[in-house]
């Protein structure tokens, strides 16, 4: 499970972070409130741990725009106030559970997975559409345009992973568990080659491209902002 904690203090940063990774999970940290939500909007995680009290953007502004931006990752909100009306705030930002500190981690850490079991909604979703490409799951149809594309098991696997996290960044990793299921790095081209297959099915035809590359991290499928 990939969890991002927002966290500012360096200390309780470092001890999370710790214990995360001794209990099998791949956390990543932002140490303020502005890079905690760029990373939270851009990329894909299971879980958000997000602190209230932030410096540059408080925790509950960072939940609040990441779902006016339709981004629905599971949020647990860490706090030092715990009234009623604090974890009703909470909650009515965008949190999906709120806990009071002091906290113990087995309980923390028994509401991140109790977070990750969660059905997504993205689950019932059948159709995924960026721009003018929509694909279907049902059919397994892919359209552009209008104009129908065909493509290879694999690749329509590809095309849905990346609709699926549409606008944030996909890294090589999670492609190789969630696309070809290897849990390590086989040291292949496979990513690279059904990306370059993917690219010329649905961009090269087409006037405005979807299929990014970002350097030295993954793939995006977006339509670029002005």
């Amino acid at each position: 499970m990939r969890v991002l904690l927002i966290e500012d203090d360096a200390e309780t940063a470092a001890f999370l972070v710790k214990a995360l990774k001794e209990s099998g999970h791949t956390p990543d940290h932002a140490a303020d409130g502005d890079s905690g939500f760029a990373l939270a909007e851009t990329q894909v995680h299971d879980v958000l741990i997000v602190d209230r009290m932030l410096p540059k953007r408080d925790g509950l502004s960072i939940i609040s725009q990441l779902r006016a931006d339709g981004v629905q990752t599971p949020a647990l909100i860490l706090s030092a106030l715990g009234e009623v009306d604090d974890r009703v705030k909470g909650l009515r930002a965008g949190g999906d559970d709120y806990l009071t500190k002091p906290y113990a981690f087995s309980e923390l850490l028994a509401r991140v997975e109790a977070l990750a079991r969660r059905t997504s909604p993205e689950e019932a979703i059948t159709k995924y559409t960026v721009g003018d490409l929509e694909l279907d799951r049902l059919t397994n149809k892919v359209v552009r345009a209008g104009q129908p594309i065909l493509l290879q098991p694999r690749e329509f696997r590809l095309l849905e992973y990346l609709m699926k996290h549409a606008g944030q960044v996909v890294t090589r990793t999670m492609l190789l568990e969630n696309v070809w299921d290897y849990h390590f790095d086989p040291q292949t081209n496979v990513i690279d080659v059904h990306i370059s297959r993917l690219r010329a099915k649905i961009d090269k035809e087409f006037d405005t491209p979807l299929l990014h590359t970002v350097r030295g991290v993954g793939y995006s499928i977006r339509i670029e902002r002005a």
